[in-house]
């Protein structure tokens, strides 16, 4: 998952227009050594020509040969070209890989209802729980457009009771409500269940 599609995110960065792949490159820096028929001889001959004038390149997925012609300086300029889009892949792990992303991964659709189970969680584990939550609140709801809060429990506990337009004022009543809770609540075995229920009940809820 990503805050855009791969797709989205490749053509943001122009690596898709940079034309960057495998078979993209060859395509710009050389022709493929090619069999034909004659028909006179009635049989495919591959030309021989291009034996020892280009050097040749042969592809691990068909097998096919590709002769190369182009100079020094543009397979150079391809070379700083993929070195730009590994480091643009490079900086988007860490960005999928960091804070809230690390533990929710991104959350791409707009209307989320988050149910919260904590079970029998030790007062430092509910903490962890809250810090955790707190952060998907700040980094990640506030950039979409409506949530709720569900804590399973025998009695349903809502943060609100549909779900809510995000704004700098809902998510801090969010996180302040998510602190509030108590540590223990009474619990029952259908109680995640009924949340999760709960939850899927608004038609709206994306996820």
């Amino acid at each position: 998952q990503s805050l855009v599609s791969s797709s989205k995110w490749l053509q943001r960065y122009g690596l898709k227009r940079n034309k960057l792949s495998l078979s993209q490159i060859l395509s710009q820096i050389g022709f493929q050594h090619r069999k034909d028929c004659v028909t006179t001889l009635g049989k495919p001959v591959a030309s021989r020509y291009a034996d020892g004038l280009f050097p040749q390149y042969r592809r691990a997925q068909d097998g096919s040969m590709c002769n190369l012609t182009a100079k020094k300086e543009l397979i150079l300029h391809f070379v700083d070209c993929l070195i730009g889009a590994i480091e643009l892949y490079k900086q988007r792990m860490e960005w999928l890989t960091s804070e809230s992303r690390q533990i929710f991964g991104v959350i791409q659709e707009q209307c989320i209802v988050i149910v919260l189970d904590f079970g029998t969680a030790a007062p430092t584990e509910f903490d962890l729980c809250r810090d955790a939550l707190s952060m998907v609140l700040v980094e990640q709801v506030i950039q979409i457009s409506r949530f709720n809060l569900i804590r399973a429990a025998q009695d349903l506990i809502k943060w609100q009771q549909n779900c809510t337009p995000v704004s700098e004022h809902t998510v801090k009543s969010a996180v302040t409500w998510l602190w509030k809770l108590d540590h223990m609540t009474a619990v029952s075995h259908t109680s995640s269940v009924a949340a999760l229920l709960e939850a899927m009940g608004d038609e709206a809820v994306s996820s």
